[in-house]
This record gives structure tokens, C-alpha cells and sequence, in this order.
């Protein structure tokens, strides 16, 4: 089974001046999905938010509206969060969905007739 994860950058938050700077990032909004190889495929994500804060001094990179950019992006979280964590709990789900351990079970309740 080969999964494919791909990040999804949704929303950033910046403050419009910082230090000098200018779209300081604070605050990604993201998804990360999970998607295997079968038919139908079956995907399943987390969303999720990571604060970041730029200290006055350190490398900073400009925002730009571009691929390149996300991808810097992308490192931050990669950095940030435990990716491989979050790989196998996206992975355990998509093994419940193929083998499940549990299920729903409903009942209409009917009173009893006087």
C-alpha cells in the first residue's frame, strides 16, 4: 500500500508590519491528507492551525503568492509538528475504514400498546 500525504496551506495570518518587516507570518491554518492507492481511493485529514513568531533579527523571508513560497511554508510545519505521528494515526484510520472493528447499530423504539 503506497500512500500519498500532501499539505494544503488554507490560511496564513501576518501581522502587516513587525520589526521592520512587512506580512510577518504568526499563524498558518493548514490540512494534511492522507489518500491511498485503492479503488475508490480513500483519503482522510487533520486540519489543524501552528503559531509561529518571528523574533526581531532572525532570517526572515519575504511572503510571496507563489508555489515557491508555500513550500517554505510547508518546512515550517514539517519542523513544527511530528509529521510521522500524524502519518500513522492518518494511516490507522484508513485501515479501520478497510477492516472495521466497530459499526452502528440502530433500533426504532415503538411503545408498547396500552
Amino acid at each position: 500500500m503506497a500512500n500519498t500525504y500532501k499539505w494544503t496551506i488554507n490560511q496564513m495570518n501576518a501581522h502587516i508590519e513587525q520589526y521592520g518587516e512587512e506580512n510577518v507570518i504568526f499563524t498558518v491554518h493548514w490540512t494534511y491528507t492522507d489518500s491511498d492507492d485503492s479503488d475508490p481511493v480513500i483519503s482522510v485529514s487533520n486540519i489543524g492551525t501552528q503559531g509561529f513568531t518571528y523574533e526581531e533579527g532572525d532570517p526572515f523571508i519575504p511572503y510571496t503568492n507563489t508555489q515557491g513560497f508555500e513550500d517554505v511554508v510547508v518546512g515550517w510545519l514539517d519542523d513544527a509538528i511530528d509529521v510521522d505521528a500524524m502519518k500513522a494515526s492518518l494511516d490507522a484510520q484508513i485501515e479501520l475504514i478497510k477492516n472495521p472493528v466497530n459499526e452502528d447499530l440502530y433500533f426504532t423504539f415503538v411503545p408498547a400498546e396500552d
